[in-house]
């Protein structure tokens, strides 16, 4: 699968050239040009890394810069994984140090030499992987859950009173890892889809609410475990005590 880069250039040559040299080497490229339209498309796509100008208006047609910073801000408090890289014409050391500050991962300057950039794109993404890779692996496969014990590896969920068992679909399981992982807590709608979707879209929501009802049914044997709707915002998965980690599924 290609690589996903949102890309916000102001400038329409720069912008579409570095867009055409990075499709011809494989990445597919979301090209922005002001930092609302840029904040939309991350809200709604997958993006496996940002590369930002740094001196970008805020809504098209303004004349107002709104630097990026605030953009990348905006970013990091969504994803903290995420890799961003600005593309400036500023080298002062002032500037490096304010990107950092919003969560940048590296700079470069312009003019962008191509080749340095794939290769910094590269190096980003290579570690990016390897940290999720590594925090999927630091997560328990069992959850005791009230009556139930919860077995993300084997897709089963297993009622210990009734010694019945379910086997759930990849996104069930998916989506009550992510419920296990923040029981007790209020989630909003927009993060649930964008952990477990990877996006946030109107038929996603309508897809996700088929599997929360799904969830629901599973659950109907222990009393004690509720799938709240809180409305307006999202979802409670309520439980008398957070998950516990199973050592053995019967």
């Amino acid at each position: 699968m290609k690589a996903r880069i949102l890309f916000v250039e102001d400038d329409p040559n720069v912008g579409a050239a570095t867009k055409k040299r990075l499709e011809e080497v494989g990445y597919e490229v979301r090209h922005c040009t002001d930092g609302l339209m840029a904040w939309e498309e991350f809200q709604h796509r997958t993006f496996d890394i940002c590369l930002l100008d740094v001196m970008i208006p805020k809504k098209g047609g303004t004349p107002e810069k709104d630097n990026g910073f605030e953009l990348a801000r905006q970013i990091r408090k969504r994803n903290d994984v995420i890799p961003i890289l600005f593309i400036t014409a500023k080298s002062m050391v002032e500037d490096k140090i304010a990107g950092f500050k919003t969560g940048a991962d590296d700079y470069i300057t312009k003019p962008i030499n191509l080749q340095e950039l794939v290769l910094r794109i590269e190096v980003f993404l290579k570690r990016t992987k390897n940290m999720v890779q590594a925090s999927q692996a630091a997560k328990p496969s069992q959850y005791v859950i009230g009556k139930l014990v919860f077995d993300y590896n084997d897709l089963r969920l297993h009622d210990q009173i009734q010694q019945k068992s379910v086997t759930l679909t990849q996104k069930e399981a998916d989506l009550l890892r992510y419920l296990c992982d923040n029981a007790n807590k209020a989630l909003k709608r927009e993060d649930i889809l964008f952990n477990v979707w990877g996006k946030d879209d109107y038929f996603l929501g309508r897809s996700m609410d088929v599997f929360i009802t799904k969830l629901r049914k599973y659950f109907k044997s222990d009393p004690d475990i509720r799938l709240e709707t809180l409305h307006g915002v999202g979802f409670r998965f309520n439980v008398p005590h957070a998950p516990n980690v199973s050592t053995s599924l019967p």
